[in-house]
């Protein structure tokens, strides 16, 4: 089991009319990334926000901004967000016409890369790729919408995740669902990031909530 957890909240669970204090208030909740769901509305069924947004998360703060890009040709604007500050972008290889591509530009702009796998999508399609990401992103949730329920099924694709990775210098995240109660199990299947929005944003203590899902390491 990793030690070292690192929880990157969502700032999509955010109250949107106060992004500048939200971001401010991760970093006095040690939280270690923002997480930046970006949506398009062709990829998924919601629209969120682009490149200005994360300017202005950058502008707010020195965390990791951890930009999860839900939008169908991002070889089109990965460098533009890079630009914007992002410090790690992630995309879905279906939505993309060259992934490998993709890849390689975010790289070339000096960002992190990495893929992201939907509950439905067996790990095997992340094989190819591997040896170019330095993040690859499993989905508990299908993407689109926040505060959906962790679908159990997830848990040994980690492991087989895991299991794959383990010759490489390469950080498994898990993004949706994540709760204080499920966060153990999810470390222990092989996640070294929790992405965790609501179960964040709507604790009546959001800093204690970042502290046990930290723990769910140990």
């Amino acid at each position: 089991m990793a030690e070292n957890i690192l929880i990157a909240p969502s700032i999509l669970s955010a109250d949107f009319a106060a992004m500048g204090d939200a971001v401010r208030s991760l970093q006095r909740w040690r939280a270690d990334w923002v997480h930046c769901d970006v949506m398009d509305g062709r990829f998924v069924p919601n629209i969120t926000f682009g490149m200005p947004m994360i300017e202005a998360l950058r502008r707010n703060t020195a965390l990791t901004l951890d930009v999860h890009l839900m939008i169908v040709e991002p070889e089109k604007y990965v460098e533009r967000f890079v630009k914007a500050g992002a410090d790690i972008v992630t995309f879905h290889p279906e939505a993309s016409n060259d992934a490998h591509a993709a890849l390689k530009k975010i790289k070339d702009a000096g960002a992190k890369c990495g893929i992201v796998l939907n509950p439905d999508i067996p790990v095997r399609a992340a094989e190819p790729y591997l040896d170019e990401c330095d993040v690859v992103m499993l989905m508990g949730v299908f993407p689109g919408f926040g505060g959906q329920k962790f679908i159990r099924d997830v848990l040994p694709k980690l492991t087989a995740l895991k299991e794959l990775s383990k010759d490489r210098s390469l950080v498994i995240e898990l993004d949706g669902g994540v709760t204080e109660e499920n966060a153990a199990e999810i470390v222990a299947a092989g996640a070294d990031v929790l992405v965790a929005g609501s179960s964040v944003f709507k604790s009546k203590d959001p800093k204690k909530t970042i502290e046990k899902l930290k723990a769910s390491g140990k």
